[in-house]
């Protein structure tokens, strides 16, 4: 697979790249950037994936995540992908909505008309674009970790729920950690994946610890101010459903934040040395 390079800026005395390639499994052009930290040459480094949010593409978290000064200081390689397919004839939201359709794949591999022929962020995610990286960055395949805000915490959290030996670290911002039970998730997996409920349980993180996947620690912050704590994000499930389950979580309120990239970029370097540590041991 090839890619196009859109942009390149240095940073940090690495490197933050913009790109661009044909995806084979959402049938779209996909963007996304990924920073490389300087290094010695034939050096093979770390890689954090970074999974966004409702209405955000690669860009939100590359200019407002506050992520190259750790990434360099670290020498971690830092990966950002869409959030859904792009495109004329990529079907959207039947109202407009921002919840569903464009900017909203809620990294699922959809099964219903009209979003199964390019709505499969799983695979894309998880197997294409790993892949694609692999070819064209200098990146260790045996030192990957995964973070994600939101919608993307959600993602994170079901794919190293899934990968638990791809993955020495996972961490979120605000995830929601139980789709089958709010109403983003709800009207995602309907939309996407139908009214089989069970098919739901694999990409909900609260029904996949009930169902026995298990990691080895996880780390979350949210905001006490964040307008969508009580419906959306509910991280009382995840604790509930971790203590049960005897999996470490470090579950950690922060005073006055809100869902915002001002919320994220103040815990990311935090976030990023959880990962670090990790990812070096």
């Amino acid at each position: 697979m090839t890619i196009q390079t859109v942009s390149l800026n240095k940073s940090h005395g690495g490197m933050q790249g913009v790109y661009m390639h044909a995806s084979a499994e959402t049938g779209t052009d996909m963007a996304f950037s990924v920073y490389v930290p300087p290094h010695r040459d034939g050096a093979k480094l770390p890689v954090v994936w970074y999974l966004s949010g409702l209405t955000c593409t690669h860009a939100n978290v590359t200019e407002k995540g506050e992520l190259r000064s750790a990434c360099a200081e670290l020498g971690l390689t830092f990966v950002a992908p869409d959030t859904s397919p792009r495109g004329e004839k990529v079907p959207g939201d039947p109202a407009g909505a921002y919840d569903f359709g464009l900017g909203a794949g809620f990294y699922v591999d959809a099964t219903q008309e009209p979003f199964a022929r390019n709505y499969r962020m799983w695979s894309y995610v998880t197997e294409e674009l790993p892949k694609l990286v692999a070819d064209n960055f200098p990146i260790d395949a045996r030192r990957q970790s995964i973070l994600g805000h939101s919608m993307g915490g959600h993602g994170a959290l079901t794919v190293a729920l899934r990968h638990p030996d791809r993955y020495r670290a996972v961490s979120a911002f605000a995830p929601i950690v139980a789709p089958s039970q709010v109403p983003w998730g709800i009207k995602a997996l309907g939309g996407y994946l139908g009214a089989d409920k069970q098919a739901w349980r694999r990409h909900d993180a609260v029904a996949l610890i009930e169902d026995g996947a298990r990691f080895s620690d996880l780390l979350v912050d949210y905001g006490d101010a964040d307008q969508f704590l009580a419906e959306q994000i509910r991280p009382e499930l995840l604790k509930d459903a971790c203590e049960k389950a005897n999996i470490p979580l470090t579950l950690r309120r922060q005073p006055g934040y809100d869902h915002s990239y001002y919320f994220i970029s103040t815990f990311m370097a935090d976030h990023l040395r959880w990962h670090a540590a990790r990812l070096k041991a």
